[in-house]
């Protein structure tokens, strides 16, 4: 799946300011080996490096459009194209930063305790996860896939995205080996200027998996197909805007 860092950071204000509330709410004040898998263009990483600015900060993450991104903005930090799945550095880390990365990547259950095993005493997971699955948003997308031409060359586009668990399922993975586990779900409302700028913001995520394997015609129609259902399920404002929900699942595991 390809990634485009200019498409990414279209909304960057939006996009970081839930890295910057996750941030927040860390407990770790001291830190000496900090790291941001799943980096992105290094928004979340400029955070980090500002939150410990006495810390070793990295960044990683698998797309290389990104991670030239990233050394763009930060050419003092250091950034390597790594998919999350085959990083296998022991460690410790004092904070590890997890920012809308984790829903791309399956098997939590094995995958979250290994990050914390990573930790020093006293060091945090710090986890951000889009959970909005279920938003009209999301489900016009598979709809607009099953329901097209292109539907065979659709049909595992939503499985590149696994399903989430609860925060109940999380709270209890964490916990036996977590000092501290702190887990809340917020939703944000964010102000677009229409239908439109809410396909532009999907463009640079979550439909992803659906426009990459179509060729440029196909993907001209899906989207046009697609654009003409969230003009109905996000109905304009008063001054011609939409109000786009888009709830988001917080994780701060601290060992």
């Amino acid at each position: 799946m390809s990634w485009s860092a200019k498409q990414y950071v279209a909304f960057e204000d939006e996009r970081t300011r839930p890295a910057r509330d996750l941030l927040a709410a860390v407990p770790t004040t001291q830190a000496r080996s900090v790291i941001d898998i799943g980096c992105g263009p290094g928004n979340s990483t400029e955070l980090l490096a500002a939150r410990f600015p006495n810390a070793k900060v990295r960044g990683l993450d698998s797309s290389l459009d990104m991670i030239e991104a990233a050394r763009k903005r930060l050419p003092d930090v250091q950034f390597d194209a790594v998919a999350i799945e085959g990083w296998d550095e022991p460690g410790p880390f004092d904070v590890i930063l997890a920012n809308a990365v984790l829903q791309w990547v399956p098997d939590h259950t094995t995958l979250l305790p290994s990050l914390v095993a990573r930790l020093a005493p006293g060091g945090s997971l710090a986890i951000q996860m889009p959970d909005n699955l279920n938003q009209p948003a999301h489900r016009l997308m598979r709809e607009t896939a099953a329901q097209g031409p292109w539907a065979d060359k659709l049909a595992g586009a939503a499985d590149q995205r696994p399903a989430m668990a609860d925060a109940n399922s999380y709270y209890g993975l964490l916990r036996s080996s977590c000092a501290r586990v702190d887990v809340w779900r917020t939703t944000y409302h964010h102000p677009l200027a229409g239908a439109a700028a809410v396909v532009e913001w999907f463009k640079g995520s979550g439909l992803r998996p659906f426009l990459d394997p179509l060729d440029e015609a196909e993907r001209e129609e899906y989207l046009r197909r697609y654009t003409a259902s969230i003009e109905q399920a996000y109905p304009a404002l008063a001054d011609g805007g939409v109000l786009l929900p888009f709830p988001r699942l917080f994780i701060v595991a601290t060992r």
